[in-house]
């Protein structure tokens, strides 16, 4: 775990689960379902619920790392496919103090460092868009609507 302007960042336990998927409900209610249709809105809630998904972070195929104050998670990211950032939610609080793009360069530097690859990619929502582009992510393409998602697609190249 790395201390970081009063929050640690670090990867996520067993444990951390539930609370890491709450957080990501909470915040895609807030700050992304009104973009969505209903099936879109079911389509998320179906992929943080999935028993698979839950699997594949058991037994370390899906990355975790989160970001915690005072024991209280107040961001996280995932990673699937060892480059594919799935998931990236910070509690409503704490928006603009910089743990977004910390949560990126942590998974990043594992991403560069331990699984040797070149980049990361993301389908980012909507809402998303404008803070991918701040921290140096550009458009693969337009956006698109897979299941009620729309989503831009967007890759970040990792510095050596």
């Amino acid at each position: 775990m790395v201390e970081e302007a009063h929050y640690k960042i670090g990867f996520a336990d067993r444990n951390q689960w539930e609370d890491a998927m709450s957080l990501a409900w909470k915040t895609f209610l807030e700050f992304e379902a009104e973009d969505y249709s209903l099936e879109g809105i079911r389509s998320f809630e179906d992929f943080i619920t999935d028993t698979g998904l839950k699997r594949m972070f058991l037994v370390g195929a899906y990355q975790m790392i989160t970001a915690c104050r005072d024991g209280k998670m107040v961001g996280m990211i995932t990673l699937r496919n060892e480059m594919h950032i799935s998931l990236l939610f910070v509690d409503k609080e704490y928006h603009r103090q910089g743990i977004g793009r910390t949560l990126i360069e942590h998974m990043a530097a594992y991403v560069r460092d331990e699984l040797g690859k070149s980049r990361i990619t993301v389908n980012a929502s909507p809402y998303g868009v404008p803070f991918y582009h701040r921290v140096g992510f550009r458009d693969l393409g337009t956006e698109r609507c897979q299941d009620g998602i729309i989503y831009t697609p967007m890759e970040y190249l990792l510095k050596k």
